[in-house]
């Protein structure tokens, strides 16, 4: 007679658990690395301690450590606050009220980097082709990067003149201008998409990327050309999550790249990023004399008050008041 012996299977380590979570609850890509690299971070400041035989002092004392030894902003700090209640309550089903009280870092209160009308012109002048269209757009509509990168070849509507945002920023949709001057370029780099999207079909590819359950409700929609990216990759990538490989957007960073190495050339010695364009979008329509409530849905702010900033800005540099060293 046989005398077998089931092993007992190993349980998912801690940071598989909290991908695992992730996944479930249909968080981006963006925050699984983020969560599970605090989570990482976390354990290996108390010498590799589990998190289930620590408590509040500890938590305490790594994001005390955050902000007094690393010098960390308060949204970094917050974020890391965010990714130990993710691993407390929803990995380690461990409901823990002091997790809540711990006091969140306030948030600073910069006003925003924003290009002038003359500095934007110089600056879209150092660029051309895609990145052109791409810091173009993002001036032209107050998309934020990823927004724009994302940007599908159904959300554009040029006989509306507007393009739909899908799952910005809180979940939400929202509705923006299409810019008139950049009507012939976008339909321009459309056609270009096709013909990779033609060139990967006959290759057996062509899938792109569907958001939450989509892939498996509607299986033949990856490959639709509704769903395509208007920014394709020039280069198929591998799905970190799924392993597929796929013809994914533009990465983000090369526009960071084109952008900043563009406004060195431009003479521009203000920071330029991607974002200072959405930001410079949101000032000159305030000072062009548009509704506040107006910018604030084309940006898809939840508060106004957020919008509320570019008034500052708009305020600055002698429009709101006379100097008196001229009076």
């Amino acid at each position: 007679m046989e005398n077998s012996q089931a092993t007992p299977s190993t349980p998912p380590r801690l940071l598989d658990q909290v991908r695992a979570r992730i996944r479930v609850m249909h968080y981006s890509i963006r925050t699984e690395e983020a969560y599970t690299d605090w989570a990482r971070r976390f354990i290996l400041f108390h010498q590799k301690r589990h998190p289930k035989n620590m408590g509040a002092a500890e938590v305490e004392a790594f994001l005390s450590h955050l902000a007094t030894e690393r010098s960390v902003s308060s949204s970094t700090q917050n974020q890391a606050k965010a990714a130990l209640l993710f691993l407390y309550k929803q990995v380690l089903g461990i409901d823990l009220p002091w997790l809540d009280n711990i006091t969140s870092a306030k948030p600073s209160q910069h006003l925003p980097v924003v290009l002038t009308p003359t500095e934007t012109r110089a600056l879209l002048h150092e660029l051309s082709g895609t990145m052109w269209l791409i810091a173009s757009m993002l001036y032209g509509t107050g998309m934020r990067l990823l927004e724009g990168l994302r940007l599908r070849i159904k959300d554009v509507e040029f006989e509306r003149r507007e393009i739909v945002i899908r799952d910005g920023k809180g979940a939400k949709d929202r509705v923006t201008v299409l810019p008139e001057n950049i009507l012939l370029p976008l339909k321009k780099q459309m056609e270009k998409a096709k013909l990779l999207h033609d060139t990967d079909l006959e290759n057996g590819l062509g899938a792109v990327f569907m958001p939450d359950a989509l892939a498996v409700k509607y299986p033949s929609s990856a490959q639709s050309w509704g769903w395509q990216y208007v920014f394709p990759s020039p280069a198929l990538s591998i799905d970190p999550r799924s392993g597929v490989q796929r013809r994914h957007h533009i990465y983000e960073a090369t526009v960071q790249r084109a952008i900043r190495t563009a406004a060195s050339r431009a003479g521009i010695v203000k920071p330029v990023t991607p974002h200072v364009l959405r930001h410079s979008f949101a000032t000159h329509l305030l000072q062009a004399g548009y509704d506040i409530r107006t910018v604030q849905e084309l940006l898809g702010h939840k508060d106004v008050n957020t919008t509320m900033i570019y008034t500052h800005v708009m305020n600055k540099g002698g429009r709101g008041i006379i100097s008196p060293l001229d009076m």
